[in-house]
C-alpha cells in the first residue's frame, strides 16, 4: 500500500482537487484527515478549508437544483407521496435556516436533505447565501479540527491507531448529539401539530 505521505507530498496541488470533488459528495472524515496532514506541514491549511467550502457549498447547490427540476417529477409519477412531502416541505420553509445550517452535519442525510429543500418554495437565492454559511462554518469545524487534533497528536506518544479511534468516536459523537438535537425537534413539531386537529 503506497504510503500517504509521499503521495500528499508529491501529488500535493491534486489533493485540493480531490478534496473539492469529495467534499461535494460527504467528506467529514476526509477533511479531518487532511487537516492532520496539514498540521504535519504536507498541505496548506488555508488551501485545503478554501478546497472544502467550496466543495461543500456547489455540492449542495447542485443537489438543490436537482430537486428543484426533477423533484416535481416525481411527486407527479407518485401521488399518493404528495400529502405527506407537502407537509415536511411546509416545515421546512418554515424552519429552513436552521435546518440548512444543520443538515450537513447529520451523516447520511446531507444529500437528500439538498435535494428536498430544491422541491420546497424556498428561493433558490436564499438557499444559496445560507447554504454558504453552512458550507463555511462545516468546513472550518473539520479543517479546523483535524489541524487541531494534528497539534495534539504531535504531543502525544500514542499510537496513530489509538488517535484515528478517538477521532472517529468524538465525530460520531458529534453527529449523534446533532442527530438527537433534530429528532428531538420533529417530535416537538409533530406534538403540536396533533395538538391543533
Amino acid at each position: 500500500m503506497p504510503d500517504v505521505r509521499l503521495l500528499i507530498q508529491h501529488h500535493g496541488n491534486l489533493f485540493y482537487l480531490l478534496t473539492f470533488l469529495w467534499t461535494a459528495l460527504e467528506g467529514e472524515t476526509f477533511v479531518i484527515f487532511a487537516g492532520l496532514a496539514a498540521q504535519k506541514n504536507m498541505l496548506n491549511v488555508w488551501l485545503l478549508f478554501l478546497a472544502s467550502w467550496l466543495g461543500s457549498f456547489c455540492g449542495d447547490q447542485v443537489f438543490f437544483f436537482a430537486g428543484r427540476r426533477y423533484g416535481i417529477h416525481i411527486l407527479d409519477r407518485f401521488p399518493k407521496l404528495k400529502p405527506p412531502i407537502d407537509r415536511s416541505l411546509g416545515w421546512l420553509e418554515r424552519h429552513a435556516a436552521v435546518f440548512i445550517l444543520a443538515y450537513r452535519f447529520m451523516y447520511g442525510i446531507r444529500n437528500i436533505s439538498g435535494i428536498a429543500i430544491g422541491m420546497s418554495r424556498l428561493p433558490w437565492q436564499k438557499f444559496m447565501a445560507w447554504n454558504a454559511l453552512a458550507a463555511f462554518v462545516w468546513a472550518a469545524a473539520f479543517t479546523g479540527a483535524g489541524y487541531l487534533f494534528g497539534d495534539v497528536i504531535g504531543h502525544m506518544r500514542h499510537k496513530t491507531e489509538v488517535v484515528e479511534e478517538s477521532v472517529r468516536q468524538i465525530t460520531m459523537t458529534t453527529l449523534g448529539l446533532f442527530l438527537l438535537i433534530i429528532v428531538f425537534r420533529l417530535l416537538i413539531v409533530w406534538y403540536q401539530n396533533r395538538k391543533k386537529r
